[in-house]
């Protein structure tokens, strides 16, 4: 078989899946989590007393995406429990310092957004600017081959991710932006 005869996997230079124990582990604190937001939601005032209906509540939406939160990542934990994340040495040596790498990475980029763009420029733009920041960042590491059309393509989903946020938020929730 060719190399012409193979056609190239979308998946090609894709990283192995995380361990099991990486998985149980991130199960466990998006369970927590999960619970946690849907417990604050709860507390949350229901304005009944103000002649409002319980579906009016400020906490109906966190406490749903709560919940969506806490059901998914038991299902994460028993996909790492079959796949062996329970057994002793299920974690991975080595690969943690480059994932650390762009957590950090990833972090400093949500700084600089919420920090130091957000307020100084229109949100559409500064939106954008982080987008394509972001997106140009992680993707620089695969190689020269197409770095043009990926940049090209990182610009364009960066307008159109800022189009689209002040777009839904102003023109259909009617939340003001920054």
């Amino acid at each position: 078989m060719s190399e012409a005869d193979t056609a190239a996997s979308p998946l090609a230079g894709e990283r192995e899946p995380v361990s099991p124990r990486a998985d149980l582990i991130t199960a466990a604190v998006l369970l927590a989590f999960g619970l946690g937001v849907v417990a604050l939601s709860l507390h949350m005032p229901t304005f009944v007393e103000q002649s409002g209906t319980g579906l009016t509540a400020p906490g109906i939406v966190p406490g749903f995406h709560g919940t969506v939160i806490a059901l998914l990542s038991i299902l994460l934990g028993l996909r790492a429990a079959r796949r062996g994340g329970l057994r002793a040495g299920g974690m991975k040596a080595g690969g943690a310092g480059k994932d650390l790498g762009r957590l950090l990475t990833a972090a400093v980029l949500g700084v600089i957004y919420a920090a130091v763009l957000v307020g100084r420029l229109p949100f559409w733009l500064a939106t954008a600017l982080f987008v394509f920041a972001f997106t140009a960042i992680f993707e620089w590491p695969r190689g020269p081959q197409g770095r043009i059309r990926r940049l090209l393509e990182a610009a364009a989903i960066a307008l159109g991710t800022g189009w689209a946020v002040v777009l839904i938020f102003e023109d259909l929730f009617f939340v003001r932006l920054p």
